[in-house]
């Protein structure tokens, strides 16, 4: 299987771990109720067909997906930053200058 990170391209799927399903919603982190926990846990659905999942690009950038596949053939529909959008290292990347040289004084006598 392989995968199409925004930032990277295509790569193998032994770049990716798998975080888990990305429809599940997590309690309040504040919260004390036990049942709530437990079923954030432990209790998961076993689709058969699309899905949506998310994955980290650890062997990559390092970034989290949204990955939407098929859980019976495997198929890849479309891959999304998990948060908020943002934009490709390349582009935010801001410019910097090259620093200023000095002029070469090899070999020259001082004034």
């Amino acid at each position: 299987m392989r995968i199409s990170c925004p930032y990277c391209g295509t790569r193998d799927v032994a770049e990716f771990t798998y975080q888990g399903d990305a429809t599940i919603t997590r309690p309040d982190p504040a919260s004390t109720d036990q049942n709530t926990w437990n079923a954030f846990v432990y209790d998961r659905a076993n689709p058969a067909g699309k899905h949506s999942e998310l994955w980290q690009h650890s062997g990559g950038c390092r970034t989290h997906l949204v990955v939407e596949r098929d859980t019976v053939t495997h198929v890849i529909t479309s891959v999304a930053f998990a948060g908020a959008k943002r934009k490709p290292v390349s582009a935010a990347a801001p410019k910097r200058k090259a620093p200023a040289r000095k002029a070469a004084t090899r070999g020259k006598a001082p004034s």
